[in-house]
Parts: C-alpha cells; structure tokens; sequence
C-alpha cells in the first residue's frame, strides 16, 4: 500500500495551497482529484491566486464553471514527471486545450508561470507548484 496522500490531501497538507483547495471544492472537483487518476496537476499556490486583479477568486467561487475550466486547465491526464515535461512543447489539459511548455532557461515555464518545484509525489499522480494561475485563452 502507497503511504502518499492523494492529490488533494497532499495540497491541503502543504499548507500553501488553501485557495486552490477552496476552488477544487467549491467547483465539486474533489472527488475527481482524489480519483483513480494518474492526474500530473501545475499548482498554483495561494501566492500565485494574490497575483490576479482584487476581487478575481472572489468571482471565481461564484462562478462556477468558470472555475472548474481554470481549474481542469491546471490538470494534465497521466503521471509527466519534470524529466518528461522537459521534452515537451505543450500538453493537452483536462479542460480541453493546451498549455505551452518552455524548458529552455533552465526553468520550466507552463504559458506565463515558472514551476518553483516539480515532482511532488501523491499516490494518484504527480503535482508541479506553479507561481502563477493559468487562464484559459
């Protein structure tokens, strides 16, 4: 039996992730996440939701299913380690369309927003903390 958390409880337990664990509730993605999976997920940390406009998560949890297509946007199926996402130019998300990779400076930036830390283990996938939300086009 894997002793990892799954995706969810090991964003809960990081501590810095509370606003996107808000919005993956509010937006009934719970279930979901803590599915089969593998899911690779780019999370954003609470720092990186302070960066939008004021008023902008407010908004955001009231209108949900804007929320779950930011959401499904940050959500790439399968397990892509950092040493595959290096190979990639972009991946499909859950949402439906792409994000950009760019691994070229020696960050890995998925569209506008660097990966401070990849391969952070949960049982049903991996998650890459992210500095910035990804909005959809």
């Amino acid at each position: 039996m894997n002793s990892l958390a799954n995706i969810v409880d090991t964003a809960a337990n990081a501590g810095s992730f509370s606003t996107l664990v808000t919005a993956i509730k509010a937006a009934n993605l719970v279930d979901t996440l803590k599915g089969a999976g593998p899911f690779t997920v780019f999370a954003p940390t609470d720092e990186a939701f302070a960066k939008l406009p004021a008023g902008t998560v407010d908004a955001l949890l009231k209108d949900i299913p804007k929320l779950k297509q930011i959401l499904t946007y940050h959500v790439v199926s399968g397990k892509v380690m950092a040493s595959d996402v290096v190979k990639l130019k972009s991946a499909t998300t859950v949402e439906g369309s792409d994000v950009k990779i760019n691994a070229t400076n020696g960050n890995v930036k998925i569209n506008d927003a660097t990966v401070a830390t990849a391969d952070v283990a949960a049982d049903n996938g991996v998650i890459h903390i992210i500095d910035t939300v990804l909005l959809p086009a």
